[in-house]
């Protein structure tokens, strides 16, 4: 064999293998390089080749063979910028043997713009003095990288979102099995997560509202989206409770439905506003229509009360006809009870509010009201102690406490337990917004529980409408609880209602406190004849019936009289009349000119002048919405003869009542003789 040649083949198979060695690093896409003891570049392929055109400075051959690639990295126009250190020092240690390898993710300055690269060391075999030294553009996985992490995010924030959301956020299978349920639910529903992922929805949904749930589980699966879809939900307690559902198809995959997303929101309080404001308009209705029938009732009432009493009054006591009239006239009062629980449901009674503490009312109230409960019902007040006063008609909130213990003996047949009770409360912003008719503070609350049957939730509903009632045909009228519905509201109070059937009823009645001090205590009662005078007073009064009664009363006390069927002619009797009238006794609803607007024209005519208003019912203004200034007289239709002769006397004795001066004249010119051209036409109600 010849030596020559076995090196020549020698020397070719190395070269072959430098070559195809070449050829294998010239493939990769990373930037490779062989960097020798002293930090030369021995070796590099394709792609350095590439990244030492771009970036060597100011000579691209410094990252060619041949240069000192540590020389490179550390001056100052390395593409390595503020990381030139780190990667000197990764470099250095790897060639000295201080490190076994080195990795860095760096910016570098490639293709005239900072790029992300991951760049490693390490020595060739163990005991090589060449180390190394690759490079890889990780810029597309470092974007990918922060993409993600942004993702990531806005994907927590997303579930942050829909974690903490006030309504419920509910995920299902297409086979409405719950797969996601959010603190929302929980708090609607009453359902720990745990007790409902893995559960079905149905579980929600009362028994009669299934075949809804399978249209709208469909309708998601096909795609559509429904939104609003007003239903009824179950919750844990078994409660029903008003829902407004969103419901729509989860696309993941190619656009195909892969789950469904439902949304609750808690529509309950809109529910019970949406039915307040209804049985409001029901009742406002009823109100106008039994206010108009009650104020001409009581012109009747009247006239038939007024005349029995006087006719019983002229016959002796033997007389067979004072019976029959006594029977007319307790027929009259008791049509008169009727009108004022229409007029109290109605809200359109006038009230004379006075500052009573309540416990004076249930301790004045309480012998009646145990002869009206029976001996079977065990009665028993709890009065509070140091009970803040509140401003009401005395009158009124008995006729309250009477008709609660009248509906609470009712409702015990067969006998039971019934307490009073009396308060001082404080009602919070909280109960408040549950409750929009009220406003946060101090309250005396006045409670009447029993133990009776209880009402169920139907019932609870109704309980206030006038002339709804339990009990059998001709056994009552249905006002009971309308006119204590109608007094508490018109006395600025409210309401609660707390009854199950079986377990009794408890009704609180909260009135406003005042910081005033008392101005009523029960009256004594006595009989007196009427009471006379000789003043000069003017009656108005349109109802010509009612205005004869009145005429003979008056006239019988000793005065003089005066009358009038109108405003106008009132104004004409005042101008001409050159003597004094003491006293106008005016009607309130009278047509063309209504009371208040005559009061404001006597006013200016003759300054001071005393006026009593009489009427069935008023909105005017000047019992300033159904409560009577405290410097206007007003007597309440119908009346009896003791009643107008009393109020009168008692208006004339009072140096205080006068003609309200808060109520400024209308427009006009005081003229020598009136007329009804001289005046507008009144916007009251004519009856």
């Amino acid at each position: 064999m010849n030596p020559g040649h076995n090196d020549e083949f020698a020397d070719a198979q190395l070269r072959e293998d430098s070559r195809r060695n070449q050829a294998i690093l010239d493939a990769l896409p990373a930037q490779i390089a062989v960097v020798d003891q002293k930090g030369t570049l021995i070796t590099v392929n394709k792609a350095w080749a590439r990244f030492a055109a771009t970036n060597g400075k100011p000579n691209p051959t410094h990252f060619d063979v041949g240069a000192n690639f540590l020389d490179v990295v550390k001056s100052a126009n390395s593409p390595y910028g503020e990381e030139k250190t780190s990667v000197y020092s990764g470099l250095r240690g790897v060639l000295d043997g201080a490190i076994p390898h080195f990795s860095l993710e760096c910016h570098v300055h490639y293709q005239s713009e900072q790029q992300w690269f991951k760049l490693l060391a390490s020595r060739i075999t163990e005991t090589s003095s060449e180390i190394v030294v690759s490079q890889m553009d990780i810029t597309r996985q470092k974007q990918l990288e922060e993409q993600l992490r942004e993702s990531d995010v806005e994907n927590s924030k997303l579930a942050a979102i829909i974690e903490y959301a006030d309504d419920a956020i509910i995920s299902l299978t297409l086979q409405g099995i719950i797969i996601g349920w959010n603190q929302g639910a929980e708090r609607l529903y009453g359902y720990a997560a745990e007790e409902m992922v893995g559960h079905s929805i149905l579980i929600l949904h009362p028994l009669e509202k299934h075949d809804e749930y399978k249209s709208l589980m469909h309708r998601a699966k096909t795609g559509e989206r429904v939104i609003g879809f007003t239903t009824v939900r179950k919750r844990k307690d078994g409660v029903l409770i008003d829902v407004s559902l969103s419901v729509a198809g989860i696309e993941v995959q190619s656009g195909n439905v892969t789950g469904v997303s439902m949304i609750s929101h808690d529509i309950s309080k809109i529910k019970r506003l949406e039915e307040q404001f209804r049985q409001s308009q029901k009742m406002e209705a009823l109100g106008t229509l039994a206010g108009g029938i009650a104020h001409d009732m009581n012109n009747l009432l009247t006239i038939g009360i007024g005349y029995s009493d006087m006719l019983i009054r002229r016959l002796s006591a033997t007389d067979p006809m004072r019976e029959l009239l006594a029977e007319i006239h307790t027929a009259g009062e008791r049509g008169a009870a009727l009108t004022r629980q229409l007029l109290a449901f109605s809200r359109k009674q006038v009230l004379e509010p006075k500052v009573v503490d309540l416990n004076d009312i249930v301790i004045n109230t309480e012998s009646m009201l145990r002869r009206l409960i029976g001996e079977d019902v065990v009665m028993k007040s709890d009065l509070g102690a140091a009970l803040k006063s509140v401003r009401v008609d005395p009158g009124q909130i008995q006729q309250v406490l009477i008709n609660l213990v009248v509906n609470a003996r009712d409702a015990m047949p067969r006998g039971g337990r019934l307490e009073i009770k009396t308060a001082n409360v404080t009602l919070d912003d909280s109960f408040c917004r549950a409750n929009p008719d009220v406003k946060p503070g101090g309250y005396t609350m006045l409670t009447v529980t029993d133990s009776g049957t209880g009402m169920d939730e139907a019932t609870k509903t109704h309980i206030f409408e006038p002339f709804f009632t339990t009990k059998e045909l001709g056994m009552g009228t249905g006002l009971g609880m309308a006119v204590v519905h109608g007094i508490v509201t018109q006395s600025d109070g409210h309401i609660e209602i707390d009854s199950y059937i079986g377990r009794g009823t408890t009704i609180k009645v909260f009135l406003p406190q005042v910081n005033e001090s008392i101005s009523w205590k029960k009256p004594i009662s006595k009989i007196r004849p009427l009471p006379t005078g000789n003043e000069t007073l003017l009656l108005v009064e349109d109802d010509n019936a009612v205005r004869t009664i009145a005429l003979h009363i008056l006239r019988s006390c000793g005065y003089t009289l005066l009358e009038a069927s109108n405003g106008f002619e009132a104004i004409k009797i005042v101008q001409k009349h050159v003597g004094p009238i003491d006293l106008v006794v005016s009607d309130v609803v009278m047509p063309h000119l209504s009371g208040r607007q005559l009061a404001e024209r006597l006013e200016a005519i003759r300054p001071g002048l005393k006026i009593l208003f009489v009427s069935g019912y008023t909105d005017d203004s000047v019992v300033r919405h159904g409560v009577i200034a405290d410097d206007v007289a007003f007597l309440q239709k119908p009346f009896t003869p003791t009643m107008l002769a009393q109020k009168v006397r008692e208006v004339l004795d009072d140096a205080k009542l006068h003609t309200p001066a808060n109520l400024p004249p209308e427009p006009f010119d005081v003229v020598q003789e009136a007329s009804e051209e001289s005046f507008p036409a009144s916007d009251s109600p004519a009856y």
